[in-house]
């Protein structure tokens, strides 16, 4: 299954690198020295909800669309595709 949600990058203050954080994944943040590093740590960190997700209930939340999200200045959003290959269980 292919999932794709946005996160919005926001500059470290101090030095460089990015925080990344998901309007419409609760609590799942990432962050990176770079910001190849930070696309590829808020995947991590997005396939690793979905799956708990997916796991527990199976509801994923809809996905905000990029234009209605307010971003504070030096702010950016980037769209994440999320690949998670669902295998039978092998009981």
């Amino acid at each position: 299954m292919t999932f794709i949600y946005p996160a919005v990058f926001t500059p470290h203050k101090e030095g460089k690198g990015y925080h990344v954080e998901f309007p419409d994944l609760e609590c799942c943040e990432a962050d990176g020295p770079d910001l190849e590093d930070a696309v590829d740590n808020a995947k991590d960190a997005a396939y690793n909800w979905i799956c708990v997700e997916l796991e527990e209930d199976g509801d994923l939340p809809a996905q905000t669309h990029v234009e209605d999200i307010k971003l504070e200045e030096g702010c950016f959003v980037k769209q994440l595709v999320i690949t998670i290959k669902l295998l039978p269980d092998n009981d």
